[in-house]
């Protein structure tokens, strides 16, 4: 999912990242990979799944999370204000309570703007400023100082919202000097696609502070029924070269400013299953590459269905459709 900023600034800010050993998601330093001159190894992959921001789930602490994403704020209908899913308005008691007991077990929160379903609210306001405010509106009602942007779908080939999105974004880290910011968009083995490219070059010329692309290492096609963790490591090592290439960064500092968003089990699209032995791999790759965080797709699925259910063979919100104790992905993810 970090600026980046434009190329030369970008780089000031990823390599500090990789030389301070720490960032927001971690805690100590670990034996990552060995960077190039005098950049010292990166911190302790960090563990940071997706929780629903309206109900909660026993798996939610699983693995001990340091942040959780919570998902997802969106328009409220038509007009240009923020909503839980377009459920409850963002100052609403049920997500609060929510919130403070996820954050009570010591993790923080991160809101998570757009997904793939509801509207993303740069599609629905004016100017940057009105869309800043609503922005800033759900991180006050979430007490957050962070904010990922997940663009996909026909929103991420918009680019009259994306350019409007990369003003107010950084309008809102004018204001808010302690706000950090992911990106978070759909990956292929090959690596981003041009319009991924595109809004990240986008961050880059409205001077957005990019502190992490998190890549959903998902639904890649029918074509694509072999190993998902080996499609996971290939779809960051092509998207650690765009990286590089777009922000100007060191090898160390492009992995520092990643991060891993695997769907659980059995995916969209068929042929494909993300086993516990995959989540495992994953996390390998990422301690040792210094990869800032990891996550999944999500924590209510993060259980075995009920023997005979539908998810045994297709995707559901509430199981992953395979052969797990409840809250296994969650220590797969967060081991080590």
């Amino acid at each position: 999912m970090r600026s980046f900023l434009k190329p030369t600034a970008g780089l000031v800010l990823l390599f500090a990242l990789a030389t301070s050993g720490c960032s927001a998601e971690t805690t100590s330093s670990s034996g990552a990979d060995t960077p190039p001159t005098s950049e010292a190894p990166a911190a302790t992959t960090a563990y940071a799944p997706y929780v629903s921001a309206l109900t909660s789930s026993a798996n939610d602490s699983a693995g001990s999370p340091t942040t959780y994403n919570l998902a997802f704020a969106i328009a409220d209908g038509t007009d240009c204000a923020p909503s839980w899913s377009g459920v409850y308005g963002v100052d609403d008691s049920t997500v609060a309570d929510r919130i403070a007991k996820l954050t009570a077990t010591g993790g923080s929160v991160r809101v998570s703007f757009g997904g793939a379903s509801g509207d993303e609210l740069a599609t629905h306001c004016d100017s940057a400023a009105d869309l800043a405010e609503a922005y800033g509106e759900a991180l006050d009602a979430a007490g957050a100082t962070r904010a990922d942007f997940d663009i996909e779908g026909d929103e991420l080939s918009d680019s009259a919202s994306v350019d409007l999105r990369s003003q107010a974004i950084a309008l809102l880290q004018q204001e808010r000097e302690d706000l950090t910011v992911s990106f978070t968009l759909p990956v292929m083995p090959s690596g981003l696609d041009d319009d991924g490219i595109a809004l990240l070059d986008s961050a880059n010329d409205h001077g957005v502070q990019v502190s992490t692309v998190n890549l959903m290492t998902m639904n890649y096609g029918e074509s694509y029924d072999g190993d998902m963790g080996g499609y996971a490591l290939t779809a960051a090592r092509a998207a650690h070269t765009q990286l590089r290439d777009v922000f100007g960064t060191s090898s160390a500092a492009a992995w520092r400013g990643m991060a891993l968003t695997s769907m659980i089990g059995v995916n969209d699209v068929a042929g494909e299953t993300f086993t516990l032995q995959d989540a495992a791999q994953v996390r390998r790759f990422a301690q040792e590459k210094g990869i800032a965080w990891v996550s999944m797709w999500s924590t209510f699925r993060d259980q075995e269905c009920e023997a005979g259910s539908a998810g045994e063979d297709d995707a559901q919100n509430d199981c992953s459709g395979v052969e797990q104790s409840a809250g296994a992905f969650a220590e797969a993810f967060s081991a080590g």
